[in-house]
């Protein structure tokens, strides 16, 4: 009976959910919540949907099998996140806490568009502010984020010098684009950059030689 509670919890909640919570919900320990979710992954291995741990819980997803049928059904190409946004996220993911104007000079373009769409997406958040002139914003990545990119955690993440070119930039998360939200939207650019003909995005300072030392 527990298994089937807890498999129905899994199956209605909209977001991972760690032993912790799933004992509270039934009532039982943590210990027995393992068991039974084990139990429930066991049952699921060879089905469509299959039982998986991620951002510290767990949650339904789709077979890595079945990727390639279901993203033809759910992921128009306009909901994709641009290469400009996968580079963004790919700087906060292994910087984090980083300020806008830190992933500009990495960049060595403007990001307002990036990080407006990154934050709607909830794939990045604020993480307080920085104590120097200005007291910029901080910016880490959320639980969305590992989900998104399947990630249990931040230490799934390869180490960072595998991910580097020989200047540096651009770096580029070594992952598959996420799977949009259910209302996302559609509107071209899918990242809230400058549309086709403006792609080059507005000038800044190329990168410092000592910001491209980071990633070597």
């Amino acid at each position: 009976m527990l298994q089937r509670k807890i498999e129905a919890l899994l199956f209605v909640a909209g977001e991972a959910l760690s032993l912790k919570e799933l004992a509270r919900l039934t009532g039982c320990d943590e210990t027995q919540a393992a068991s039974a979710v084990q139990g429930i992954d066991q049952a699921y291995a060879e089905r469509g949907i299959v039982l998986r741990e991620i951002a510290g819980g767990y949650r339904f997803a789709t077979a890595p099998q079945t990727r390639e049928v279901v993203e033809a059904y759910l992921l128009p190409p306009k909901s994709s996140l641009s290469p400009a946004a996968m580079e963004t996220l790919a700087i906060v993911a292994y910087l984090q806490p980083v300020t806008k104007a830190e992933i500009e000079q990495l960049r060595g373009v403007n990001v307002d568009g990036v990080i407006k769409t990154v934050v709607e997406r909830r794939l990045i958040a604020e993480a307080g502010r920085k104590d120097v002139v200005g007291r910029p914003i901080l910016y880490k990545t959320t639980d969305e984020f590992l989900e998104a990119f399947g990630l249990r955690s931040l230490g799934d993440l390869p180490p960072l010098e595998e991910q580097a070119d020989g200047e540096g930039l651009p770096l580029t998360l070594p992952l598959q684009q996420p799977m949009p939200s259910a209302g996302a939207e559609e509107a071209a650019p899918a990242d809230g950059e400058p549309a086709r003909g403006d792609e080059h995005e507005s000038e800044a300072c190329p990168p410092s030689p000592d910001s491209r030392a980071l990633f070597r």
